[in-house]
């Protein structure tokens, strides 16, 4: 007899990422397996959320309390509504030699969250791995998003939802006062990171990205709109901002650069840090703590 191989090109690579939709909405994507061997190759397909072992593994500590700073949750965020976040159809069949087949992955996020994320596992046999791909999506109840930088929060949330009466109940017995100065909404921190190669001719850089999202759930309104403040402070540490106001019609992106080089005067060797404020208006008006933080390091 003859043992064969089985061998398999997939088009896409070790990440699918769905992008930003807004809750309640539902965008796919499109996975091709190609079977690259003479023989037909019987599949099934796996996602880990559906894991019978996955409440035994969500007992392990996260690793956002760990010494480890790598965000190693495979399965992140998941719907209130009890259905998966993310689907794959089809789940079995077979590959005919030299042929291929179209995996179609369903992005179905019911509640605002940047964090839904798994693991989709292609098997050969029933038994042999083929391909590992790692899903991830974001969802927000409103049109526009920021993104960049480095993560300051944790990367998981309580499925738990509060009630209104619950929250009553809480309140009771406790003297609380509150002054409504109308609709209000946390501010957001974003940190950016850029590092100067002493001596070197480039400044350091980094950008932020504002998007405003399509969606047939949205009303088709006025542009959404962002504005950087580029205050003196910024300026006098350094830093030079690119494109940091503008407008984006729904679908589009547009990037704010920052780029660093030390001033002059810069005589402590701690990173620097200097805060400005992102607002984005779109349906509601949102704002974001921005965090420049610069340091020096010395050349490889």
């Amino acid at each position: 007899g003859h043992g064969v191989i089985p061998s398999t090109v997939c088009s896409v690579g070790k990440v699918v990422n769905m992008g930003y939709v807004v809750a309640g909405d539902t965008v796919t994507a499109t996975v091709k397996i190609e079977n690259t061997s003479n023989l037909a190759l019987p599949f099934s397909v796996q996602l880990e959320s559906l894991s019978p072992t996955w409440d035994r593994d969500r007992q392990k500590i996260p690793s956002f309390l760990t010494s480890s700073l790598q965000r190693t949750e495979t399965v992140g965020t998941q719907n209130y509504n009890g259905f998966s976040v993310f689907s794959v159809s089809p789940t079995e069949g077979k590959i005919e030699a030299g042929m291929s087949q179209d995996f179609v992955v369903t992005f179905s996020p019911d509640h605002e969250s940047l964090y839904y994320s798994d693991c989709l596992k292609v098997l050969l046999f029933g038994k042999q791995t083929a391909h590992k791909i790692h899903l991830k999506g974001a969802a927000r109840d409103h049109p526009m998003f920021v993104e960049g930088g480095v993560p300051l929060d944790v990367p998981v949330e309580s499925l738990a939802v509060t009630s209104p009466v619950a929250s009553q109940e809480a309140l009771e017995g406790v003297d609380l006062v509150v002054v409504c100065l109308g609709p209000q909404k946390a501010v957001r921190s974003l940190l950016l990171l850029l590092e100067y190669e002493e001596g070197s001719a480039e400044p350091a850089r980094a950008e932020l990205t504002v998007g405003a999202m399509q969606s047939p759930l949205l009303e088709a309104k006025k542009a959404v709109e962002f504005s950087l403040d580029s205050g003196p402070e910024l300026q006098r540490a350094g830093f030079a901002l690119d494109g940091a106001s503008g407008a984006l019609e729904r679908g589009q992106l547009k990037r704010i650069g920052v780029s660093w080089v030390p001033p002059g005067d810069l005589q402590n060797s701690d990173p620097l840090l200097v805060s400005a404020l992102l607002t984005v208006k779109g349906d509601i008006t949102e704002s974001y703590r921005v965090l420049f933080m610069a340091r020096v390091v010395s050349a490889a």
